[in-house]
């Protein structure tokens, strides 16, 4: 038996009164109050609605001995970044590590596996692979519907997927940046339940009264919060929080309690945010996880105040997993899988012939995943167009990492690179190999260095080599994640030695590749118009 005795925030009631915590065998007996007890907070342990673990290139059991020191005891996770390397087999690789740990992982059955026709994957999921997934444990919904024109035009092989959720009583995750109106409200009409992709208050209110529930993003590239925090007391029953995509170094730092700590800050009512990371994601996912209740698997939190969040304990169902930042959860060896099958590239292969010196350009901006496109004039030298250095005009390539074929070429603003060149093997959703660069010989090397290892992010600046290997799907260490951690922040400031003032340089690049958030991408067959869905030109007459 367990005794913990402390301010006890009650998620359910909307109370909080000093008391005891009775748990036998990580359930709890019994919530008993008290006449006084110790200063500290007894509070739902932290869900992250939304999250692909990949992105925090760790393996789910890395993932969670991170995630636990921040309160977090569960996520709902969309392994569709492995799917789109492996399929169900790698989505299957995540749920099995993942219950090899203490930590609550609940799955969703990817959706949108290749995320469009217009990019090479690695694998396909079809409508009788998501059945089969939806037969596995801890796999609780149909993950983020994202190919959206299919769901508006009523494609055959969408409406089917979704029909399978349905016919099995499972929640549709939505993926539709900027859609509103007539779209919007018929896109939620099919049952799709949430969207983390809002980037204004004007378009998540749209989503809201159509009934929607909205997920608060604060990742480490695409941050939502400033735009949408006033909704967490304004609609405190529809919002949950997430980090979707979370780079190793950051989640070391922080994860779902910072966002808590910064709504409080705005001015939230304290009960408002702590219902919106915990007891609505479970109430709508229908999660096994406890919310201080008498028999409620005994999941929480202890922390210093309600304005903080500082995490003193972490408990899983009755188990104490970490304690002042240490983590108790051990590792777990597993043998890599992949699936990669490209040979080293030449800078010959990265030239551009002058068809026409006027060509598109995609935009990026900081702390966004969508992408603008602008257009440029390069100077051209033997027929060959030029990188332009000065008005900050990279050379933006994708190599198909599945299977030999034409390297994919354009060209990017803002990233802000004055030398050298990054790449990375994690390039949303196929997983290509995508690099940005100021000269052909440094993009080539990084590039290279890539396939040699088959995955990973990497940099080249002259004689500046720097690698981090990921040998799981291309995507994922399974080395200690605090070493993963420590190593990405390495290569992470050289690349912004470099120029790039990018807060997260490398988790940018991978958005470069996302053809499903508009406006304009790349893919290994070519440039992507997003508003149009369809490959474009890198010409304009």
């Amino acid at each position: 038996m367990i005794i913990i005795q402390g301010q006890i925030v009650d998620v359910v009631s909307k109370n909080i009164f000093p008391g005891e915590l009775i748990i036998e065998n990580g359930i709890i007996h019994s919530v008993n109050r008290l006449d006084s007890g110790p200063p500290h907070f007894i509070i739902p342990g932290f869900i992250d609605a939304h999250v692909h673990i990949e992105s925090s290139m760790l393996i789910p059991s890395e993932f969670a001995r991170l995630a636990v020191c921040h309160g977090t005891v569960a996520t709902v996770s969309d392994p569709h970044e492995i799917g789109n390397v492996l399929g169900k087999d790698g989505v299957r690789f995540m749920i099995n590590n993942g219950l090899k740990t203490p930590f609550k992982f609940y799955f969703g059955a990817p959706s949108c596996v290749p995320a469009t026709k217009f990019e090479t994957a690695g694998s396909e999921i079809t409508t009788s692979d998501i059945e089969e997934i939806f037969s596995w444990p801890n796999v609780h919904y149909l993950a983020e519907m994202m190919n959206f024109p299919g769901v508006l035009n009523s494609d055959p092989d969408v409406m089917a997927k979704i029909a399978v959720a349905k016919k099995l009583d499972k929640k549709i995750d939505g993926h539709a940046p900027g859609l509103k109106g007539k779209d919007a409200k018929n896109y939620i009409q099919q049952g799709i339940s949430t969207d983390h992709e809002c980037f204004t208050k004007e378009e998540a209110l749209e989503k809201l009264l159509f009934g929607m529930k909205i997920i608060i993003r604060e990742g480490s590239a695409a941050k939502n919060f400033e735009a949408l925090w006033e909704l967490i007391d304004e609609y405190p029953d529809q919002i949950m929080f997430c980090s979707d995509d979370k780079h190793p170094n950051d989640l070391v730092k922080s994860h779902i309690n910072a966002l808590a700590h910064r709504a409080i800050l705005k001015g939230c009512d304290p009960m408002n945010v702590l219902r919106a990371c915990s007891f609505n994601p479970i109430q709508h996912y229908n999660l096994k996880v406890g919310l201080i209740q008498n028999g409620d698997p005994a999941d929480f939190c202890i922390v210093n105040n309600l304005t903080d969040f500082k995490v003193i304990e972490t408990y899983i169902d009755g188990n104490k997993v970490s304690e002042q930042g240490l983590s108790f959860i051990k590792s777990v060896k597993e043998e890599p899988i992949n699936n990669f099958n490209c040979t080293p590239i030449s800078q010959e292969q990265l030239q551009v012939i002058d068809k026409s010196k006027k060509v598109k350009v995609i935009e990026i901006e900081d702390g966004q995943l969508i992408t603008k496109e602008k257009t440029a004039i390069l100077h051209a030298i033997n027929g060959l167009l030029q990188i332009d250095i000065k008005n900050d005009i990279l050379k933006i390539v994708i190599v198909n990492r599945y299977s030999p074929s034409k390297i994919s070429i354009g060209f990017v603003s803002n990233m802000g690179l004055k030398k050298g060149a990054i790449a990375s093997c994690v390039a949303h959703d196929s997983h290509n190999i995508v690099a940005v660069g100021t000269n052909d010989d440094d993009i080539c090397k990084a590039i290279n260095l890539i396939i040699e290892s088959k995955g990973g992010v990497s940099l080249s600046a002259g004689k500046i080599q720097q690698i981090l290997p990921l040998p799981v799907a291309g995507i994922m260490s399974q080395k200690d994640g605090y070493e993963v951690a420590e190593e990405y922040q390495k290569i992470d400031a050289t690349a912004k030695e470099l120029g790039s003032k990018l807060s997260s340089p490398f988790m940018t690049l991978s958005f470069c590749a996302l053809l499903v958030i508009p406006e304009l991408k790349l893919s290994d067959l070519g440039l992507f118009d997003g508003k149009n869905f369809q490959l474009t030109s890198l010409y304009l007459d």
